[in-house]
């Protein structure tokens, strides 16, 4: 069974910086395409960012298109979620998800294998 655990989330003001990593273990990581979605309080999850099993394709959410960059080290096989230019509205639980399929859209609920999740707060 594939493990996931979130980490890096925290309080921030409008306009920083957060990195957020997701560790992946009891899987082969570098098979699987991972995928970043969040879930604001009293919203459907939502897709944030996806990047593909050997890094070499990414799709992102347009509301983050050009502030969040996703990338992954295979050989640490850990995920990770740069977030710059922080708004209020990325306010969110952030799950990492893990997928043999490629999802740009949704709520990942045909994705089987997701972490526990890790809060972001941005205030205005």
């Amino acid at each position: 069974q594939v493990q996931l655990v979130e980490s890096g989330g925290g309080l921030v003001q409008s306009g920083g910086s957060l990195r957020l990593s997701c560790v992946v273990s009891r899987g082969t990581f570098s098979s699987y395409n991972i995928h970043w979605f969040r879930q604001a309080p009293g919203k459907e999850r939502e897709f944030v960012a996806v990047i593909m099993w050997n890094g070499g394709r990414t799709e992102y959410a347009n509301s983050v298109k050009g502030r969040f960059t996703i990338s992954r080290d295979n050989a640490k096989n850990t995920l990770y979620l740069q977030m710059n230019s922080l708004k209020p509205e990325d306010t969110a639980v952030y799950y990492c998800a893990a997928s043999s399929r490629y999802y740009t859209s949704g709520s990942g609920n045909a994705i089987s294998y997701w972490g526990q999740g890790t809060q972001v707060t941005v205030s205005s």
